[in-house]
């Protein structure tokens, strides 16, 4: 998992209190940036989690009414997100519309200062092409970089024309930067959440029950902890 170092935010005090917490116990502690997941780390105890409800507005593969829903919040130049998204893609796959998938964005800027705008992009693809499009701009930004602010930005109008989107439109967008606001609010929503870094995501039960799970787990760990709670 990324840590999560950002500090400049216009967010309420307690956050900003409890970031400065966080940044100490990253700094101090002695885990490293993505833990390794414990073998038989299936728990699926519920805890509470201050999550953002899931809404028409979210990027969701599948329904947002399935017995599961999997909120991951994430940076597109992270190595472990890369590595979670292919993880993710499996689940959906494997679950046969039991288990959907809420992307939300969670650029660590301190780490991956390409990221914020690399958010921004996949919100122009959106517009542009609607909830599909942006999930197929978004595995293209994760096939195309090597992680850790490797991606060239000029890459993204390549992308947004590789996949079908006009490309005059898509610069227009991108370079209003009129989805800052909403990556940064995704943010500040992340860290409400408890997000120390990423990628960070919850499972979430019909019932509201809320499951963590740790970073970047293996496929096997994913597919225990679900195979668990739809028992």
């Amino acid at each position: 998992m990324e840590p999560n170092q950002q500090n400049t935010f216009t967010i309420p005090l307690a956050i900003i209190v409890a970031g400065g917490l966080v940044a100490a116990a990253i700094y101090f502690g002695a885990g490293s940036s993505n833990p390794t997941p414990i073998a038989n780390n299936t728990d699926t105890q519920a805890v509470d989690i201050n999550l953002v409800s899931v809404t028409e507005k979210d990027h969701i593969i599948g329904d947002k009414n399935a017995e599961l829903v999997i909120v991951e919040y994430s940076d597109t130049e992270c190595p472990f997100c890369k590595t979670f998204h292919k993880t993710m893609k499996e689940v959906v796959q494997n679950y046969d519309g039991k288990v959907a998938w809420v992307y939300r964005h969670f650029p660590i800027a301190q780490l991956h200062s390409k990221a914020s705008k690399e958010a921004e992009a996949t919100e122009c693809a959106a517009e542009l092409g609607g909830n599909q499009v942006f999930w197929k701009y978004l595995d293209k930004i994760f096939e195309t970089t090597n992680s850790n602010n490797s991606l060239d930005p000029n890459e993204l109008p390549k992308i947004a024309t590789a996949i079908g989107l006009d490309g005059n439109a898509f610069n227009a967008c991108l370079s209003s930067s009129r989805y800052a606001e909403l990556v940064k609010k995704s943010v500040e929503e992340a860290i409400k959440a408890g997000a120390l870094g990423t990628p960070y995501s919850v499972i979430v039960t019909r019932d509201g029950q809320k499951i963590l799970i740790n970073g970047a787990e293996p496929l096997t760990m994913v597919k225990a902890k679900i195979d668990g709670l739809l028992k």
